[in-house]
């Protein structure tokens, strides 16, 4: 790419958030070779703000948003779109950031208690009244101005509202307004730099494993946990209660890698190890290969003291990381049988 570089330009934005939305619009305007290709873009993310009597604003997976335009079956009508974001952890780290600023009505906000908790700590608008009907499409009129990175327009359009309130004793409306400007001028975007840098940090080769827990069927639990360049990284392990109560582990399996691959916001692995056999590593296999994912797989089968007898897939992988391989498989083993016991202990107490 440098080397085909012909000059180099750039533009300074005030905060990390506005970079963010910038180079999506950038990337969207131009299409540039480096920052789409070889990327699965169904796990990048749109901002929806519908077209409602209150308008709702939140994200939406690429490859939903395509197939709803395509069978006509997206459920309410679409007043703007931003993206694709290519982060999506960047972006619903973003959003929060917004709604603290512009408080919006998000995507499950018809369920009542969801909305008044939203509501009572300042992130969602009343719905009393013509008044806050019309203050509410003016702070989503804010934040399409802000996405469109119409930040100088938008700060005016607040500065003569704040003005035209203090000249009418308004004075409320001007310090709210006040409080908008300067929330514009210092935004804490704290959150999305930690980000950025928990991405550097975790560039290395970052192993998952799966394992199912259960009795006979009953009380069906899963685990994934993580390893990132030889070490542990138990805040990225995450627990699956089974919705069924069955005796197969293959059918587990599938329902967590499924659980798992919707979270497009967590990094994807380089390696994957399920427990099992040739059947667990075909059942993983065949999942990624349904969501055009291209990771590797690889499976430990165990012997009758439960230790690991063989490694089943990629023989150079599995050479290569035979120790990591193993030892990651008996922590997703342990932290499932700790998981299926506490859970088996809470339903008998």
């Amino acid at each position: 790419m440098v080397t085909k570089a012909k000059s180099l330009d750039f533009k300074t934005t005030d905060s990390v958030l506005e970079a963010v939305i910038l180079e999506s619009s950038l990337i969207k305007k131009y299409q540039p070779p480096y920052n789409v290709d070889e990327r699965d873009d169904r796990s990048n993310q749109y901002v929806v703000i519908t077209e409602e009597e209150w308008p709702r604003v939140f994200l939406m997976r690429a490859r939903n948003y395509q197939k709803g335009l395509e069978e006509g079956t997206i459920p309410f009508k679409v007043r703007n779109i931003y993206g694709p974001f290519l982060e999506p952890g960047l972006i619903k780290e973003a959003l929060k950031i917004l709604r603290k600023i512009f408080p919006f009505r998000d995507k499950k906000a018809k369920d009542p208690r969801h909305e008044k908790f939203y509501h009572s700590i300042g992130q969602s608008p009343s719905k009393e009244g013509d008044e806050a009907r019309e203050s509410y499409f003016k702070t989503i009129h804010q934040l399409t101005l802000f996405f469109e990175g119409k930040k100088g327009q938008l700060r005016r359009q607040i500065t003569v509202e704040m003005n035209t309130a203090a000249m009418e004793m308004k004075f409320e409306d001007a310090s709210r307004s006040k409080r908008l400007l300067y929330a514009l001028d210092h935004i804490n975007d704290i959150a999305l730099i930690k980000r950025n840098k928990e991405t550097l940090t975790n560039s290395g080769f970052r192993l998952e494993a799966y394992d199912v827990a259960h009795l006979s069927g009953t009380n069906v639990v899963g685990a994934m946990v993580v390893s990132i360049d030889g070490e542990l990284a138990p805040s990225e392990y995450r627990k699956f209660k089974i919705s069924r109560e069955i005796n197969n582990d293959s059918a587990a399996l599938a329902e967590i890698l499924f659980r798992r691959l919707n979270h497009s916001e967590w990094a994807y692995p380089d390696l994957i190890v399920v427990d099992g056999n040739e059947i667990q590593l075909k059942t993983a296999q065949s999942i990624l290969k349904s969501r055009r994912i291209d990771i590797p797989v690889v499976a430990v089968t165990k012997d009758n003291r439960h230790k690991a007898a063989n490694l089943v897939g990629n023989p150079t992988l599995t050479n290569k990381y035979k120790r990591e391989i193993i030892a990651i498989n008996a922590e997703a083993h342990r932290f499932a049988i700790k998981y299926y016991r506490l859970r088996s202990m809470l339903k008998w107490t």
